[in-house]
């Protein structure tokens, strides 16, 4: 038996209309089903296989590129002229990093520390570690300024015992001896004397990076509320330090620096803390952009970062200060007049290029910034610099710097960048791009198909009528017969 045309359109209305219904609940279910899915994934969960082992490994191919400042006039500096710098780099190392001693605690927080490898990439450098540079010899100058106001006695002692140990004001040493440490007598000669004044062993910029954690960080895992996921509870067991002069510079706020809570927006921070500046830092959102096809939010450090107190008063706490573009961490270094700013003192008061020649700021270069994904909080691009720069000065007593002119002279800058690439981007861009980018257009695909089906069942309800009826508005089944009733007549009249 055959199916009419009508039931036909009935059945089809009753699936355009279940279609249209169901795309419509998928507008509204689809954004929790892909937020649920989310919290799930980034949460510090040893249950989610693919997270949690990006959180604990580290899969992400992270270098660090390292510039040396060449000092060309050493002698002339002693002189009192102005120092002119040669930049010298990238030496690059690769980085291995891993969290290790995990440790889950019933407040929803993990305790870990991150461990950190170096290895030089020769293919990726400049040159190689055997390359001689002339640096400020940190032990000399650095010295120098911390016995400033010791008793002159002690000022001559010093400076006689950098004779005896033939140290100078500037050192010229191969890179990988600057970097990871040679053998100093010096240094032993003042930790006997000085107990605390310098780390004990080999001196070295990085000598305290290779083969080391960066401390016990306590954060909270987010499984009972996401919003605080990678969020810092503790370092080392304390809530906040003491370097600084204020509270609220002592405060450790944020992530440990390498994943944020999921679901950001363009007002948004990327505040987090670093062991290696002492203090806490925040960055702020500057434009979106796309990386391997999947949309980040860029962040960057604000003008405010390093500003001093007079620029903007709520960093009054990390002075004594000197212009704007100088973190003072010397009461995190052995009292050591160390400086940090951005390379070539980027977004520094300009005061500070006219002390040195050499320097050429900008931001393609010198610029730092974290590019994230916002609906997971995970960084998938990250170039962080910073420069390590030294107070000089000639200090009465001490000949060995000389007329020494006061200035802040950058010594080195360094570059730690890590990318998302390879299966991790790949299985990153699939879970969490394109999935929920199907979802979404499956909503409307459901809708577009279920009003296509109404409209098709309508179209076919409306032909069968017209079907039914002639021009007069008889039915055709009516119009046949009067047909043959006309055609019988005119039978019988003949």
């Amino acid at each position: 038996m055959a199916i009419s045309k009508s039931k036909v359109a009935v059945g089809l209305f009753i699936a355009g209309a279940l279609t249209v219904i169901f795309g419509i609940i998928l507008v509204f279910v689809g954004p929790i089903i892909i937020d649920d899915q989310i919290v799930k994934n980034v949460e510090i969960n040893p249950a989610n296989d693919l997270s949690y082992t990006m959180w604990k490994d580290i899969p992400v191919p992270f270098f660090m590129s390292v510039y040396f400042f060449n000092v060309l006039n050493p002698q002339e500096i002693l002189a009192g002229e102005k120092p002119n710098l040669e930049q010298r780099g990238p030496y690059v190392y690769s980085q291995k990093r891993w969290k290790d001693n995990i440790t889950f605690h019933a407040n929803n927080t993990v305790s870990y520390r991150e461990y950190r490898q170096y290895f030089f990439e020769r293919d990726m450098s400049v040159g190689d570690e055997s390359d001689v540079v002339t640096i400020p010899n940190m032990l000399v100058l650095g010295a120098a300024i911390m016995m400033e106001d010791k008793p002159y006695p002690v000022r001559l002692m010093i400076s006689a015992s950098f004779k005896a140990f033939k140290e100078t004001a500037f050192l010229t040493k191969p890179v990988g001896e600057l970097m990871w440490g040679y053998d100093s007598k010096l240094v032993d000669f003042l930790n006997n004397y000085f107990p605390g004044m310098l780390p004990p062993g080999k001196f070295g910029l990085f000598s305290t990076f290779n083969n080391s954690n960066s401390g016990l960080f306590t954060v909270f895992t987010g499984q009972d509320d996401i919003r605080k996921v990678h969020q810092v509870d503790s370092w080392n067991g304390l809530k906040k330090v003491n370097y600084w002069q204020s509270e609220e510079c002592n405060m450790i706020n944020g992530t440990a620096g390498q994943m944020w809570p999921p679901f950001m927006t363009r007002e948004s921070t990327l505040p987090f803390y670093s062991p290696d500046a002492c203090r806490s830092m925040e960055l702020v959102y500057q434009k979106p952009g796309m990386v391997g096809g999947v949309p980040v939010f860029r962040f960057v450090a604000p003008t405010t970062l390093f500003a001093n107190g007079s620029d903007y008063p709520p960093n009054e706490g990390f002075c004594p200060c000197r212009q704007s573009g100088l973190l003072n961490v010397s009461s995190c270094r052995q009292n050591s007049p160390v400086f940090i700013s951005q390379p070539h003192f980027f977004n520094a008061d300009p005061s500070l290029l006219s002390t040195v020649f050499g320097l050429s700021p900008n931001e393609d270069d010198h610029g730092l910034f974290i590019d994230v994904h916002p609906e997971t909080g995970v960084p998938m691009n990250v170039s962080v610099r910073l420069q390590l720069n030294i107070l000089m000065k000639a200090v009465s007593g001490i000949t060995e710097t000389g007329k020494i002119s006061e200035v802040v002279m950058p010594m080195i800058w360094f570059g730690e960048s890590g990318y998302i690439d390879g299966p991790v981007l790949k299985t990153f861009h699939t879970n969490l791009v394109v999935l929920p980018t199907m979802m979404v257009y499956m909503q409307y695909i459901f809708i577009g198909l279920g009003l296509a089906t109404i409209l098709g069942a309508i179209f076919l309800k409306t032909r069968d009528k017209d079907n039914l009826k002639d021009p007069k508005g008889n039915s055709n089944g009516d119009e046949r017969q009067a047909g043959l009733y006309v055609i019988s007549n005119a039978d019988k009249a003949l």
